[in-house]
């Protein structure tokens, strides 16, 4: 006897009708998407109702302005909140708790570049560096955890890394690359741990993403130079443009949904081909 799909034929896909979603970095500056802004108006559009974070609430603010201009209807909260501090966390956490009572889904969007190779980079970026980007995922894990495992429908976390942690991608940041690395590797171990306890966590690796960060990011490694600081990472890529932050937040949807319920562990790179790229194209 064949084995029939656990989902209905009225399943709707993608489905997320209130599924609470605890987010950091919702925040957005500037014209455009960012990454946290685009994965939670996505959520949004499927059901979901959202409770984030950011350390410049202003940012959080314009996050929620955007989201509820485009779904009026939208359930989404945004607080002020430090990513890398404890005791910011357990109180994120638990207001989400006091006036939602569960959290079915976690993502960590957290993270930051700093130029530098282990020669000229400071202490203190370094600490800040793997604070931002390392530590702010298990602060988040270490609080979440322990209530999605007593939940009778478990959880699941998606982690944001970057092709930073796979290969040199043409900017000197030994403590992004190395953080992001270890996020990765932070995901596939407890993973691992948390099979057996319903909740799944998986990782997103953005490749060259065009976001608001851009700028700030032409102001690090090319001196301000935002246009040639963006065709240069349009080139880089085998198709020739870099990605969105829609590409990136479609990717965290289908991992954190039903239909990825038999995956755990793993890693969708969303890049354009470059990661695969010696960066030259024979055509």
């Amino acid at each position: 006897m064949a084995e029939q799909s656990p989902l209905s034929a009225s399943h709707q896909l993608l489905d997320f009708t209130n599924k609470v979603i605890l987010i950091t970095g919702i925040g957005c500056q500037g014209p455009g998407w960012g990454n946290g802004l685009a994965i939670a108006a996505l959520f949004a559009r499927q059901g979901a109702i959202i409770f984030g974070c950011d350390l410049d609430i202003s940012a959080a603010e314009h996050s929620k302005t955007q989201i509820l201009n485009e779904i009026p209807h939208a359930d989404i909260t945004v607080v002020e909140a430090n990513a890398t501090s404890a005791q910011s966390m357990e109180a994120f956490v638990n207001a989400c708790m006091r006036k939602h009572g569960r959290i079915d889904i976690l993502v960590n969007n957290v993270g930051r570049s700093e130029p530098g190779d282990p020669a000229s980079m400071s202490e203190n970026t370094w600490d800040h560096q793997t604070d931002v980007n390392l530590k702010s995922v298990y602060l988040t894990s270490h609080f979440v955890l322990p209530i999605m495992e007593k939940q009778e429908n478990g959880g699941n976390v998606v982690n944001i890394s970057s092709v930073a942690s796979l290969r040199y991608i043409g900017k000197p940041q030994i403590a992004y690359s190395a953080t992001k690395a270890a996020v990765t590797q932070f995901t596939k171990t407890t993973a691992v741990m948390y099979a057996e306890r319903n909740v799944r966590m998986n990782v997103v690796t953005p490749g060259l993403i065009d976001t608001p960060l851009v700028h700030r990011l032409a102001d690090k490694y090319a001196s301000g130079d935002y246009e040639g600081f963006r065709q240069k990472r349009n080139a880089q890529v085998p198709m020739k443009r870099m990605g969105t932050a829609w590409d990136v937040a479609h990717a965290v949807l289908f991992l954190a949904s039903r239909e990825a319920g038999y995956i755990t562990g793993a890693e969708i790179v969303v890049d354009g081909a470059f990661t695969c790229s010696t960066g030259e194209v024979s055509s």
